[in-house]
């Protein structure tokens, strides 16, 4: 049962990947990233006025750091997604999206003085390899000659902003209660998105889109994440990351079914090169410099 919850938030998560790819036409980029976390807000607020009042002692001194994860964990890695979207493959969001991991161990050992490990190093250069197989449509001379295509860059961006809003969360150590941390980023992304969605053309909130904002809002904005947290204390960080893995997989079959997207032989090859560089820099943790006694 304890395994059910990074589970639940892979699947919205990986649903929300498609989600990101339903908008496109429907409604524009700067609305739906603006209304998912307008609505979680107003759905959070009535709960949460009294923990923030308990806990603005704390509150206070971390608004900067508070700030800086909301928007970089809230508004620049959803934001960039929905635009890339539009651009590129939900297949291919999901793939990259996968780097994460990676690239927050990366991140780790930059700031934090983590070890760099073996199997870190190995990682990167597999999981590198697979996103450019990915990337490049299995064409490595088209990739050079037409460069990487915007809205996979764009994930990328998207991938890395999350990856450091991961590390700094760690490293700053926040003593805040999970949910009252998470209100708090959402109040600030509904802040920093604010003028992009007054400077930017709208659709309108109609029947056809209004489910998509609902999903984004209840499901992969509130529902996902407290389920990824309540894993965190129940597993541990270590295996829960591990359910990570599962996400361009799982991606990759929802788009399969919902968006007929094809699944080519490029995306097998890439997915599986990432995913293994992914799962040897967790598992391989032999240190570099590491001291061999001679007998």
């Amino acid at each position: 049962m304890q395994y059910a919850y990074p589970l639940l938030a892979i699947l919205i998560w990986a649903g929300n990947t498609v989600v990101n790819k339903l908008a496109v036409g429907s409604i524009f980029p700067s609305e739906i990233g603006f209304y998912r976390w307008l609505l979680a807000a107003l759905l959070f607020t009535p709960f949460m006025l009294k923990p923030v009042a308990a806990n603005w002692a704390l509150i206070r001194p971390n608004l900067g750091k508070i700030v800086v994860l909301g928007v970089l964990g809230m508004a620049v890695y959803q934001s960039l997604a929905y635009y890339a979207a539009s651009l590129t493959t939900a297949t291919n969001m999901g793939i990259i999206l996968s780097l994460m991991p990676l690239m927050a161990l990366t991140a780790a050992i930059i700031s934090l003085g983590q070890r760099l490990t073996y199997g870190a190093m190995t990682g990167a250069v597999l999981s590198f390899a697979g996103v450019v197989v990915v990337v490049s449509s299995g064409s490595l001379g088209a990739l050079l000659q037409h460069g990487v295509n915007l809205g996979d860059a764009m994930m990328l961006v998207a991938t890395l902003a999350y990856a450091v809003y991961s590390t700094l969360l760690k490293k700053w150590q926040l003593r805040l209660p999970p949910l009252v941390l998470l209100y708090l980023q959402v109040l600030v992304a509904v802040v920093v998105l604010l003028p992009l969605y007054l400077l930017s053309d709208k659709a309108g909130l109609n029947w056809a889109n209004i489910p998509l904002v609902m999903y984004a809002c209840l499901l992969a904005s509130m529902l996902a994440p407290l389920a990824w947290m309540h894993s965190v204390k129940t597993l541990g960080p270590s295996r829960t990351t591990l359910f990570f893995n599962l996400l361009p997989l799982i991606t990759a079959l929802i788009a399969a079914v919902v968006l007929k997207e094809a699944l080519a032989l490029y995306h097998l090859v890439g997915g599986l090169l990432t995913l293994g560089g992914v799962i040897l820099s967790e598992r391989w943790t032999t240190p570099f410099n590491r001291k061999v006694s001679v007998t």
